[in-house]
């Protein structure tokens, strides 16, 4: 394992690669507010196993890369994007699988739009659409209004997950409960606290602190207009839906599956809005045959 930090504008991000540097890469990228340790070390691990080189890092506002104020030193969805492009850059690296989650999911459409020629693959996992708004969404379901497009609201326990980090926790244990409380609401079937708690405790250790931001909140610039851009994709792409993603029920997955030219559906039983160990025996089986392909 190499680390390196990657200059994205002003931007500092922290990234780290995994594997053969001569195998075909994939980049990982993570959901809002996540670092590069989103990704269990189990993903990584099978990655680079089945014969691939792993690049994961930290968004900006997230682990070791640059934290800022958001309403001082805004950024859109596309600087998001930019800053994916800048960590291939970093590496030498001309074109790459992506394996992404939610955000990151669309991050990742927009670089298929956008950059056809540094995607090999995509794999979209946890996640819906450009062209919807997610954000006018989730005030639809705090209001209790139907959605405009006619798929699915966020549901309830999102927002009870987003309370329990309304406060300041305590100390290191009671952030750590914290966490775990809101993985809970978020994953699925077979959720193990423990092993949430494992994977908690190494990224306030590689953050160096309990505080989580909440930056990509804000972010609402350049996902929700590009929706027809879609069709555009020549990408391969395989689209992972999970049956008890409380974010992008069912059918967000099968939605933009059909809106990309040839992707390809897989329903994960069980799976939520988290990467489980349960969900990980059956999605990293799917992922590696999609890369493979």
């Amino acid at each position: 394992m190499t680390e390196r930090m990657v200059a994205s504008g002003t931007a500092r991000l922290w990234s780290e690669d995994h594997g053969d540097p001569g195998d075909p890469p994939v980049l990982l990228i993570s959901g809002d507010c996540q670092s590069a340790l989103f990704w269990p070390d189990e993903v990584v691990a099978a990655l680079v196993g089945g014969g691939f080189r792993v690049i994961r890092y930290d968004h900006r506002d997230t682990g070791r890369s640059t934290h800022r104020d958001f309403a001082a030193n805004p950024y859109t969805f596309d600087d998001l994007t930019a800053d994916a492009i800048a960590v291939l850059d970093a590496w030498d690296v001309g074109a790459a699988h992506v394996v992404a989650f939610s955000m990151g999911a669309g991050l990742a459409q927009l670089l298929a739009v956008d950059h056809p020629h540094r995607m090999l693959s995509q794999t979209l996992i946890c996640t819906h659409a450009l062209g919807i708004d997610f954000a006018d969404n989730a005030a639809r379901a705090l209001a209790g209004e139907p959605s405009l497009d006619g798929l699915p609201l966020p549901e309830s326990r999102v927002f009870e997950a987003l309370e329990l980090h309304a406060e300041p926790a305590a100390d290191r244990s009671a952030e750590l409960d914290r966490r775990v409380a809101g993985w809970r609401i978020m994953a699925g079937d077979a959720f193990d606290p423990a092993e949430f708690r494992r994977r908690e405790e190494r990224v306030i250790d590689h953050a160096g602190t309990l505080h989580q931001s909440i930056a990509h909140g804000y972010v609402t610039e350049g996902i929700a207009t590009r929706g027809a851009d879609l069709a555009r994709i020549t990408a391969p792409t395989l689209l992972v839906q999970a049956p008890l993603d409380p974010i992008s029920p069912p059918p967000h997955g099968r939605h933009l599956a059909e809106s990309i030219p040839g992707a390809a559906l897989v329903e994960i039983p069980g799976m939520g809005h988290a990467l489980t160990g349960a969900a990980l025996d059956a999605l990293l089986p799917a992922v590696l045959a999609h890369l493979r392909r």
